[in-house]
């Protein structure tokens, strides 16, 4: 099993930017490719970015790309988005997942979620 406990959600104007970490335990983080999806109520969570177990290839939601940055640092067993040029479509609350696949970017390739963090663009 593989604990995951997301964090830095806030509420930020839009043109701001964020840090979302992920903390993962209970296993060697650096067995897994991890991701992020992100929901609003009453829409499908979609995909944000996901990054190898090596961290040596990323994909991105062509929504994000280009303003958000996936990586890790496998030595403190966490995952990062840094969110900048943030807009107020980007509110949602954002998921950190995990897998033990190389790297995947579907909801169904993922075996482990995180609890989610808000977070919230004004405009």
């Amino acid at each position: 099993q593989v604990q995951l406990v997301e964090s830095g959600g806030g509420l930020v104007q839009a043109g701001g930017s964020l840090r979302l970490s992920c903390a993962a335990s209970g296993r060697t983080f650096s067995d897994y490719a991890v991701g992020w999806f992100r929901q609003t109520p009453g829409k499908e969570r979609e995909f944000v970015a996901a990054i190898s177990w090596a961290g040596d290839n990323t994909a991105y939601a062509v929504s994000v790309k280009c303003r958000f940055t996936i990586y890790r640092d496998n030595a403190k067993s966490t995952e990062y988005l840094q969110m900048i040029s943030l807009k107020p479509e980007d509110t949602a609350v954002y998921y950190c997942a995990a897998t033990r696949r190389y790297i995947a970017t579907t909801l169904d390739e993922f075996d482990y979620w995180g609890q989610g963090t808000q977070v919230t663009v004004s405009s």
